[in-house]
């Protein structure tokens, strides 16, 4: 896993965040969840997220950062840093054209890093106070590294996603996002499902599950991995 690669991608969204408009208002959370095990087995775990966006006029700019480490009796288990970001340009009310970019660098999974690039038509199929159902469509162009071999291909992708929020009660939210880039040298498809229960106006607890599965990964690994968390949310 190159982690300079990573802090490379990384600090380039955060750029791409500072140059939008100084009187853009950004908003978004954060979220953090630790969990230390000591005894007959030493566990370490670390997983961070924080998500911000902006509307200017037509647009909304959006970005993503996480990170994920896990350890046991001093061996790292998991490590995975993740990117993105999206510009949307509004057509109608519930219409829009984006534009997105994605990155992740998951030493586990058997490809150093997924880059990609995608633009295409989004929707909002829903779009209530306590509802909210939106999905996209696009083209792209992805890169893939082998982490076992070393070798990079690229190819083009067909990206589709679906965004879902519903207010269970005034406290309680469920949350579930769905991504699926597939090529001729892999189909990637991640799910983050959630529920967060406000504990204040700006904290909340959320558990979630993730699921991210690679059609084609490298000889010997698994296609599938999921990950349950139980995180601290900042509004702000």
């Amino acid at each position: 896993m190159n982690f300079a690669r990573s802090v490379k991608i990384l600090s380039a969204l955060a750029l791409l965040a500072l140059h939008t408009p100084a009187d853009a208002e950004w908003k978004g959370k954060g979220e953090l969840g630790i969990v230390f095990a000591n005894g007959n087995t030493d566990t370490e775990t670390l997983n961070a997220k924080i998500e911000m966006a902006t509307e200017l006029d037509r647009w909304k700019h959006g970005f993503s950062l996480a990170g994920l480490k896990a350890s046991s009796n001093n061996l790292t288990t998991a490590q995975r840093y993740a990117a993105g970001w999206q510009s949307d340009f509004k057509l109608t009310e519930r219409s829009y054209w984006f534009g997105a970019l994605r990155y992740e660098d998951d030493r586990f999974s058997g490809f150093d890093y997924q880059a990609s690039a995608s633009t295409g038509y989004g929707y909002k199929l829903i779009d209530t106070e306590t509802t909210k159902l939106s999905a996209q469509a696009g083209v792209g162009y992805r890169k893939l590294k082998d982490a076992l071999t070393g070798a990079t291909s690229g190819d083009a992708i067909l990206r589709g996603d679906i965004g879902f929020e519903h207010l269970l009660t005034s406290t309680t939210k469920l949350l579930d996002k769905l991504v699926v880039e597939s090529g001729s040298d892999n189909t990637f498809a991640g799910n983050d499902l959630a529920l967060e229960v406000k504990m204040s106006d700006a904290l909340a607890l959320a558990v979630g599950v993730g699921v991210r599965y690679n059609t084609d990964p490298p000889v010997g690994l698994k296609k599938t991995d999921t990950l349950t968390t139980v995180n601290l949310v900042y509004a702000f």
